[in-house]
């Protein structure tokens, strides 16, 4: 296990993108649909910029000895179902391949949980990738159920 003391849990800034991206591209789903290298192109510059500029978007990172060792998405979802309940999603789950396993994951997502109670969600959800038994068993460990049948449709092709 990784010290608490070692990890620092903060709001992603625009100069932790390159690492951000490495992180994306670090990964074998990611290493297909990424574009790698520094500076990070437009296309994530510009997200960056949007998602940092909105307020239900809470953009994670784990510095691990002051470097960028791990990152989410944690977004904020109003809806009228179950009496106009605000949910929180996670995405684009991050951790730096010598620290998994090491408890970095589960501290970063104890503080997503703890953001999204704070701002008044009732539930989080995530999806995750069919081919990562790993991160299922993950997920399962921190409470997550497979209660519903995720589907997506590409708009555009990567």
């Amino acid at each position: 296990m990784t010290d608490e003391r070692d990890i620092l849990i903060r709001m992603a800034r625009a100069d932790d993108l390159d690492a951000v991206v490495a992180l994306l591209v670090d990964d074998p789903l990611g290493a297909e649909r990424e574009t790698p290298g520094a500076p990070a192109a437009r296309c994530y510059t510009d997200a960056f910029a949007a998602m940092a500029a909105d307020p239900n978007q809470d953009l994670l990172i784990v510095e691990h000895e002051g470097v960028v060792a791990g990152y989410l998405e944690l977004s904020f979802v109003q809806g009228l179902s179950r009496q106009g309940m605000l949910r929180a999603q996670i995405e684009s789950v991050r951790i730096a391949p010598q620290l998994r396993g090491k408890g970095v994951g589960r501290q970063m997502f104890e503080a997503a949980f703890t953001r999204a109670e704070a701002r008044g969600a009732a539930m989080i959800q995530l999806t995750t990738d069919k081919t990562r038994p790993d991160a299922i068993r993950f997920y399962e460990g921190l409470g997550f159920t497979a209660s519903h049948e995720g589907m997506k449709k590409a708009l555009v092709e990567y």
